[in-house]
């Protein structure tokens, strides 16, 4: 009989192990499904009855609204609602303290009648992943991380569009969408080392555009990654996404995998050149990605003060990407009417341009 008795103990304590570890993991989901809370309501009637449109009808677009820069990202989605007869859908994913703000910039403007829906993100899931040590703190902005958890996002598509904010689209949105993805591809972006335009802009600033300038190749784990410092690297800042294989690859553990080793061993530094948001894209997507146009993503404008593109190579340009620390809205900074046209006054007043002549 005491055989039997602790026999039943033995199960008692089994069975509460595993009812544990059940709720453990029903929380777990919940609080990740509550990192992306949906503040968009039928009642704001932005998309016809209530709801986001079918898949086949509409083009998804996510980027980020943060606080600071709230009118960029206004900038970009008028530049892309404008120049395409597509119908555009935009998750704008912001942080609670911008909800209100992002919400009264579309509806008070000539943006009320675009179709979206606002997102909030709970910074929450990037403790342990990433350090305060930037000498640029933007680019450790909760939003900048956003890119590696679209699959967690409230979105009923199988494909979408990613776009930094500070991007303006003179092409048709709908060309972009429509890139042919290679089987087995969970995004496609744009390289820019065999775009000979670039090449005297990359010169002039210092940029990197190979892998050296973005990974620690004096730490082992880098070395055994076995990528040639010479690789050409890519700009994570806007591409298409395949959310199915996304999925499928556990691309986000992926790179989150890389962000928790990078907090323990800082194998890429954050004051080189992508800082902490970019590297873990380049080692998850490295040789793994199709690669778009190269017009798709002309960027380095924000590198230098200074140095111009011809005016006929920006003309051709289907989107301007002012990657770097001389964002379009403060000053000084390059090609600012190229920015400026698309720009819409905040109706709120907290969102202004520093120029010359002004001192806001």
């Amino acid at each position: 009989m005491s055989v039997l008795r602790q026999i039943n103990r033995v199960l008692l304590v089994l069975v509460v192990l595993m009812v544990g570890l059940l709720l453990h993991s029903s929380l777990n989901k919940t609080f990740t499904r509550h990192s992306f809370q949906d503040h968009q309501t039928s009642a704001e009637a932005q998309v016809p009855a209530g709801r986001v449109p079918e898949e086949d009808n509409v083009i998804p677009v996510v980027i980020c609204s943060s606080e600071e820069r709230v009118g960029a990202t206004m900038a970009t989605i008028n530049s892309i609602y404008s120049n395409t007869k597509a119908s555009v859908f935009f998750y704008v994913v912001t942080l609670r303290d911008a909800v209100k703000l992002t919400r009264r910039y579309i509806m008070k403007t000539k943006l009320k009648n675009i179709q979206y829906k606002i997102l909030e993100f709970n910074p929450m899931v990037l403790r342990g992943k990433v350090k305060p040590d930037s000498s640029r703190p933007d680019l450790l902005h909760p939003l900048n991380f956003v890119r590696f958890y679209l699959p967690l996002l409230d979105i009923s598509h199988s494909r979408v569009i990613y776009l930094d904010d500070d991007v303006i689209v003179q092409g048709d949105i709908e060309d972009l969408f429509n890139v042919k993805m290679m089987a087995g591809h969970a995004a496609a972006f744009s390289t820019d080392c065999d775009l000979p335009s670039t090449h005297e802009m990359v010169r002039s600033v210092g940029m990197q555009t190979t892998y050296m300038g973005f990974l620690d190749y004096r730490k082992q784990q880098v070395k055994e990654l076995g990528i040639h410092p010479r690789d050409c690297s890519f700009n994570p800042g806007v591409f298409v996404a395949d959310l199915i294989e996304w999925k499928k690859q556990k691309i986000t553990k992926q790179l989150e995998k890389w962000m928790e080793e990078n907090f323990r061993q800082n194998i890429y530094s954050s004051a080189m050149a992508g800082g902490v948001a970019t590297p873990p894209m380049l080692i998850v997507f490295h040789d793994k990605f199709t690669r778009l146009d190269s017009l798709w993503n002309v960027r380095h404008l924000g590198w230098s003060p200074n140095v111009l593109y011809s005016d006929s190579f920006l003309q051709e340009a289907h989107l301007l990407h002012w990657n770097g620390p001389f964002k379009p809205w403060n000053y000084p900074a390059v090609h600012l009417d190229l920015w400026e046209k698309w720009f819409i006054p905040d109706p709120s007043k907290k969102f202004s341009l520093i120029r010359p002549e002004s001192d806001s």
